[in-house]
């Protein structure tokens, strides 16, 4: 019990230094991430037959769309890509509440497909880190 608590914590502390030292770009990757593993995660629970945990990860790559990839969406600088994305992203959203509903795992592989081809891209865009040079 104790040894489960303190690799938590420990996960923990590690999660939040990550969080700490990223950029604006390493934190919508980190969110892709997120989704792409709970959606994996939920397509192992509609193998298993697991329902709950199912549910679960499913209502957790949800939540990470809509409250982290659609949330951080800028309208005012990009005003045609957000609202694409913003339609990629709700897109995403239904589908994956349709796939637990309508027990259609085959409805997470598509979803997962498109997250990370826009990963993809979004890491094939990251700005390099500017090099401070004292001397």
């Amino acid at each position: 019990m104790y040894a489960a608590q303190g690799s938590q914590a420990y996960a923990q502390v590690g999660l939040q230094s990550k969080l700490s030292g990223a950029t604006p770009h390493q934190l919508i990757s980190m969110l892709f991430d997120g989704a792409h593993s709970a959606i994996l995660q939920a397509n192992i629970y509609f193998e298993n037959g697991n329902v709950a945990k199912r549910g679960k990860m499913i209502s957790k790559a949800i939540n990470i769309i809509d409250n982290g990839l659609r949330a951080a969406l800028d309208h005012e600088k990009g005003v045609h890509i957000a609202a694409e994305l913003e339609q990629m992203y709700e897109y995403m959203s239904r589908t994956l509440l349709e796939a637990n509903l309508r027990n259609e795992p085959e409805k997470l592989k598509h979803v997962d497909e498109l997250l990370m081809k826009l990963a993809m891209t979004w890491k094939e865009i990251e700005p390099t880190q500017r090099r401070v040079n004292y001397g």
